[in-house]
């Protein structure tokens, strides 16, 4: 197996789906996003947004961590060590295109784009991927340029 499959390029995965309910969303937002939108639901009607949403970084959250449960079970058939997931430097183009709404179900997906090696650490690579989610129209309503740094030896 070669790092190409086994980060799947170009391979869109499904990293499964999480229904937002309204306690949860008022229960993100008293802790970390405490705007009228996301903490009431008679607030919300009277917003921009019309109905109780959860917050962009709770869908955010969300898509993370469906990420992560995604990517734990990957068999590894190549040579050497298993690659171990390290940490992020960062992400970009973070956007929020619609809100996922209380009672919606928002599936979560990735396409892993590109990966090379660190110059700057021997055995690492920089592995990129794109995260979308989509509500149930199948409508995309946050999309993400990720990046997470991998140990390959």
């Amino acid at each position: 197996m070669k790092l190409d499959e086994y980060f799947a390029l170009g391979q869109t995965q499904d990293l499964g789906s999480h229904i937002f309910t309204a306690e949860e969303i008022i229960t993100f937002a008293r802790k970390f996003d405490p705007q009228p939108f996301h903490l009431s639901e008679e607030a919300a009607k009277n917003s921009v947004f019309g109905a109780l949403c959860a917050s962009g970084w709770h869908t955010a959250s969300m898509w993370m961590r469906h990420n992560l449960l995604h990517a734990a079970p990957r068999e590894w058939a190549g040579e050497g060590p298993k690659p171990e997931f390290g940490p992020s430097p960062g992400f970009q183009n973070l956007r929020w295109l619609k809100p996922a709404y209380a009672g919606d179900t928002i599936r979560f997906a990735r396409t892993s784009t590109a990966h090379r090696a660190l110059t700057s650490r021997p055995g690492w690579r920089i592995l990129n991927a794109h995260g979308e989610a989509f509500n149930s129209a199948n409508e995309k309503i946050m999309g993400i340029d990720t990046a997470v740094l991998m140990k390959v030896a």
